[in-house]
């Protein structure tokens, strides 16, 4: 499980990340903070893995915590995506320089959080399998930073799809060790079956998906999607 840290001065907004989070699969919350101070303290205490950090808070700013924690010698750093309002470009820029992996503008959707989660966790397994090897090419290099940017699937689809929730299905199947079946991809996205259908239909016809026939003894083939590469 990848362990997250929440920092919202909002509670009922810190309260909805929260909820986010718990659909997608993989990731658990293991503290809230409202302010810079308890977010350093509960970095501390608590060891997440990510944080969602907010850039307004009470006591001073999310970058703030960013510095704080990358002038710290003491262990490895968590990583961190900005969850704010702020749409100030300087601050998406000192973000950058500071290591943020990844910055949302709210309001925004559950499909908009899970897409950059589910982004973020691939990035994390790609990471670990490359870990044992002593050096790597230019091609694994290009995995790891492309894994930490959500796909590039049309943001307006076609009439009826959600481009957020088009998107974090064609990021669930890229993360995937294995083709996934419509019922396993609406399991690891929180949507329905029949929604996964619809969408994994949309992005076969597009050529980024491409689906497999698994035959059984008996019966109707299952009918399993895999990315394109």
């Amino acid at each position: 499980m990848i362990r997250i840290l929440v920092v919202e001065d909002d509670f009922r907004v810190s309260r909805i990340h929260c909820d986010y989070v718990s659909r997608v699969r993989g990731f658990e919350v293991v503290g809230q903070a409202a302010s810079v101070a308890e977010a350093l303290t509960a970095v501390r205490d608590l060891h997440p893995d990510l944080l969602l950090l907010d850039i307004f808070l009470p006591d001073g700013s999310g970058l703030d915590v960013l510095r704080r924690l990358s002038g710290d010698e003491g262990g490895d750093r968590p990583d961190a995506i900005m969850i704010t309002a702020d749409r100030d470009i300087t601050s998406v820029r000192i973000a950058m320089k500071l290591g943020a992996v990844g910055y949302l503008v709210k309001p925004f959707g559950a499909p908009d959080l899970a897409e950059r989660l589910t982004a973020y966790r691939e990035l994390q397994h790609r990471m670990d399998a490359l870990g044992a090897v002593p050096e790597t090419d230019q091609a694994d290099v290009d995995a790891l930073f492309s894994a930490a940017r959500p796909p590039a699937v049309p943001r307006v689809p076609a009439k009826g799809h959600s481009g957020p929730t088009l998107a974090l299905l064609h990021q669930t199947l890229r993360g995937a060790h294995d083709a996934l079946s419509a019922a396993e991809a609406a399991e690891r996205t929180g949507v329905s079956r029949a929604t996964a259908q619809r969408y994994l239909s949309y992005l076969v016809k597009e050529g980024m998906v491409r689906l497999e026939l698994r035959y059984g003894a008996t019966g109707r083939p299952e009918h399993l999607y895999r990315i394109t590469h």
